[in-house]
């Protein structure tokens, strides 16, 4: 800008910063409209999400209602039952492999049910994790051929 400011011209301008002219009459534009806040690199805003608030808000509230309010059997959400819940519900077809993403803009995080056996023997498992499994992690004795 200062270099325009003080008379040299858009095409000098440009070969002295190795860009194209209108490269810097974009900035020239940007830093009479914004000052030098118009400067700064932002991030470009992406697409417009097919899906309103509302529909979104809707969302959410059926992400916390549960699958099974939602009419599916399993009562844990995958990312294909939201593809498929919003794609019957307001008809946008999104990739499954994107609604992590949605969701995580909408405050969630995704979460893996962890394994736990019904019927198991707590006290077995302890004795095996305490006694058992330590004696089967040490190595043998480096003199024994």
């Amino acid at each position: 800008m200062l270099g325009v400011l003080e008379g040299a011209s858009l095409l000098a301008m440009a070969k002295r910063l190795d860009v194209t002219q209108s490269a810097v009459t974009k900035w020239l534009a940007a830093y009479v409209e914004q000052s030098f806040d118009g400067l700064s690199p932002a991030k470009p805003p992406g697409p417009q999400s097919r899906l309103s608030v509302e529909q979104l808000e809707e969302v959410a509230q059926s992400i916390e209602n549960g699958p099974e309010a939602a009419g599916f059997a399993s009562g844990v959400w995958t990312a294909r039952m939201v593809t498929k819940f919003i794609r019957e519900r307001f008809g946008v077809a999104y990739n499954w492999k994107y609604v992590p993403e949605l969701l995580h803009k909408l405050g969630f995080s995704v979460q893996r049910p962890r394994k736990k056996l019904n019927r198991a023997d707590h006290e077995a498992q302890e004795f095996w994790l305490r006694k058992t499994f330590p004696k089967l992690k040490k190595t043998p004795d480096a003199s024994v051929p």
